[in-house]
């Protein structure tokens, strides 16, 4: 299970400095969210799709992304065009479909998908030990990043131990069907997993108090602002701004 794919590249994205890029995410983020209408919305995707060429993401890998979001996003689609109030209606056969619904779900489809492929842009083209050490620079609770990175460092390992008690599973010839025993052996194998994840966190936890863990990572290496970094973020922002004043 890699969870690091956006992160392995040689552009301009993966070699800036972290702290930038989360300063330019949350910034984007909250104008693109907070953003009303369609016009806003539609620029700042305009503007995350200009950040994933710099990036030169796969394209196979995003579409992967982006079609698992937007399967939750098409139930929005569905709901608020007949549920929002509005005139006029659009008849559909029997159904009535809102204008300003269909519109509302124009705008949470265009800034969920913005904000995803900035998440993508900006942060997954750094590693999780990079953002977590820009975190802590940026003066976050050292208690919060320690959680955050240990979280997602030990996610690998609590998959890697599903793969192994599935594949233990259907070595004895277990096929999944629609009766009780489908369901005992499911809940079997949750409960397997709770147990190992229980016993592998007290073997981690001794094993870093024994090299002296105490409650947050030492910071060694120290990252380097460039030049460009800081014209980008300036960059970015006044386009940020002018996104938001002037449409």
């Amino acid at each position: 299970m890699h969870l690091e794919e956006f992160s392995e590249g040689s552009s301009f994205l993966h070699n800036s400095d972290p702290r930038v890029k989360i300063i330019v995410f949350s910034i984007f983020s909250i104008l693109c969210a907070t953003a009303t209408g369609l016009k806003k919305p539609f620029l700042y995707l305009i503007y995350a799709i200009l950040l994933l060429f710099i990036a030169k993401i796969k394209i196979k890998l995003l579409f992967s992304r982006l079609f698992v979001a937007n399967f939750f996003i098409l139930f929005i689609w569905i709901f608020i065009p007949l549920s929002y109030s509005g005139n006029p209606y659009i008849i559909i056969g029997p159904f009535k479909l809102s204008h300003e619904g269909l519109k509302y779900s124009l705008s949470i489809t265009l800034k969920c998908n913005a904000i995803i492929i900035g998440t993508i842009a900006l942060l997954s083209t750094s590693s999780v030990f990079s953002l977590a050490h820009a975190m802590l620079h940026l003066k976050a609770p050292k208690k919060l990043v320690t959680v955050f990175f240990l979280f997602y460092r030990y996610i690998t390992v609590i998959h890697d131990e599903y793969l192994k008690i599935k594949r233990a599973v259907y070595a004895r010839g277990f096929i999944p069907k629609s009766n009780l025993h489908t369901y005992k052996t499911y809940a079997y194998i949750v409960g397997g997993m709770l147990i190992k994840s229980y016993e592998r966190a007290e073997e981690i936890y001794k094993s870093m108090l024994c090299r002296g863990f105490q409650g947050f990572f030492p910071l060694f290496e120290h990252f380097h602002t460039r030049k460009s970094d800081i014209i980008f973020t300036i960059l970015s922002i006044f386009i940020f701004i002018l996104f938001w004043i002037r449409f």
